[in-house]
């Protein structure tokens, strides 16, 4: 994995500080790939993230959204210590997964069935924000500018 050094860009930017955390941060992988998940997209607004959390229940799972980070902690009960286990291939290890998300996108709700947590996300793009359509005046047609006056 390659380092890059951001030092020059924090020396002629202002404000960007959260976008390279955010660079340096994606180049530190996790230190495990459980639970597996997928990230889907939908459509152009809509996406989903599926964890396969088989033997969680849903009050085994918390989903925590602290500003742009969703956090997903699943943690077992030790219930199991009266079972005798000859093989035990099912993972049951309590976990704790972060996905960063980007500006604008929001949680719209969470199912779990089947073994697997799904999480529905929206991109929603706030209006001062989308692109608009400025009209052009016709040739030779008088742009009125108005001014106020103090006067009273």
């Amino acid at each position: 994995m390659r380092s890059y050094d951001l030092t020059p860009l924090y020396r002629t930017t202002v404000g960007f500080d959260r976008m390279f955390d955010l660079i340096d941060s994606l180049g530190k992988s996790e230190a495990t790939g459980y639970p597996p998940y997928n990230i889907e997209r939908v459509d152009e607004d809509r996406y989903r993230i599926t964890l396969a959390v088989a033997g969680f229940a849903d009050r085994d799972i918390d989903i925590e959204l602290h500003e742009n980070s969703l956090k997903i902690v699943g943690s077992r009960s030790e219930n199991d210590e009266a079972r005798t286990y000859l093989h035990q291939g099912i993972a049951g290890r309590s976990f704790e997964r972060r996905f960063q998300l980007a500006d604008h996108v929001r949680i719209d709700g969470a199912s779990l069935a089947n073994g697997l947590l799904n999480i529905e996300l929206r991109r929603e793009i706030p209006e001062a924000m989308k692109p608009r359509k400025i009209e052009i005046s016709p040739s030779g047609a008088k742009i009125e500018v108005l001014k106020t006056s103090n006067a009273a």
